[in-house]
């Protein structure tokens, strides 16, 4: 089980995959891996990064249960978010009884939600489990977002160990660490880049797509943060390579950063148009160059 307040670098896992969407699992534990030796505290496994949306229940279920002996010695989140209650539900159960640390949870999408149905969504989620619990919220990808108001409520009646915040509401991180002081739970942030920024206001650690590829950078940051020593260099690397991802859409310039660090990703798991290739391609070779230059080939 994770102690709410010690933090960490986690990577928001990428899921190689076939064309039949089996996981490529040697592909996968070379992966981890890499990652257990650069220092990442654990992996979130199955979220946004990770495709989990290509994948139905059965499949993200046989997922988990592969990953989490591969991960090893890295703490393991699993994302349980889903559209439906009982799903969710059934794969917070799947995750407890493979050996995961905690569960991370969206609140559904699609349809609109008041905050008292929403509340009552994530509730439900965590009676289903003894584990620990990280709201998501990410409104770009859900059209709902997690008020204030319902992180605090939860707070009060379940065991939340932490939020996950991303997309371009950063003042939000300020309001989410303030009551995350007051009710014992941590911050993560989900905007690698600005990581240094995050934790100057309280955060406690990541959940980064970047950490994928270029995890060494993001170790060093909270290293030197926690020495009180500066992270110049560590943001700048990581600022170009946002710039450079900036080429192509999430989640598809995480795979060409993996393909540029040597890693396999596997077939694309949607439909990609030749432009789009055409822009994939460009952004794996422009990283290419960044690695090389940083050292990180």
């Amino acid at each position: 089980m994770m102690n709410q307040t010690e933090g960490g670098v986690f990577a928001a896992l990428w899921t190689p995959t076939n064309d039949e969407g089996r996981l490529l699992e040697p592909e996968l534990q070379h992966h981890l891996g890499f990652l257990r030796k650069t220092g990442v505290d654990g992996i979130l496994a199955l979220g946004s990064t990770g495709e989990f949306v290509h994948f139905s229940e059965v499949a993200r279920a046989n997922l988990l249960e592969r990953i989490v002996p591969l991960a090893e010695s890295l703490k393991v989140l699993a994302n349980v978010s889903d559209v439906s209650p009982v799903v969710a539900c059934r794969l917070a159960r799947v995750a407890q009884a493979n050996g995961c640390a905690g569960i991370t949870v969206l609140p559904p999408w699609y349809f609109p939600l008041e905050p008292d149905d929403q509340l009552a969504f994530f509730l439900r989620v965590a009676e289903a489990t003894d584990l620990p619990m990280y709201l998501y919220n990410f409104p770009e990808r859900t059209g709902n977002r997690i008020a204030l108001e319902t992180v605090a409520a939860f707070a009060d009646r379940a065991r939340l160990a932490g939020i996950k915040q991303s997309g371009g509401e950063w003042e939000y991180h300020r309001d989410l660490v303030a009551l995350g002081r007051a009710k014992g739970f941590g911050v993560y942030t989900g905007s690698d880049t600005r990581f240094a920024e995050a934790l100057t206001l309280g955060c406690v650690g990541c959940i980064s797509g970047l950490a994928n590829f270029v995890p060494e950078p993001l170790v060093r940051v909270l290293a030197a943060h926690r020495a009180g020593q500066a992270t110049d260099a560590e943001m700048k690397l990581l600022q170009r390579v946002g710039e450079a991802c900036g080429r192509i859409k999430f989640p598809l310039d995480v795979a060409a950063g993996m393909e540029a660090r040597g890693f396999a990703t596997g077939p694309f798991k949607s439909a990609v148009s030749e432009p789009t290739r055409y822009k994939y391609d460009l952004c794996a070779a422009e990283l290419g160059t960044l690695l090389v230059e940083a050292g990180l080939a």
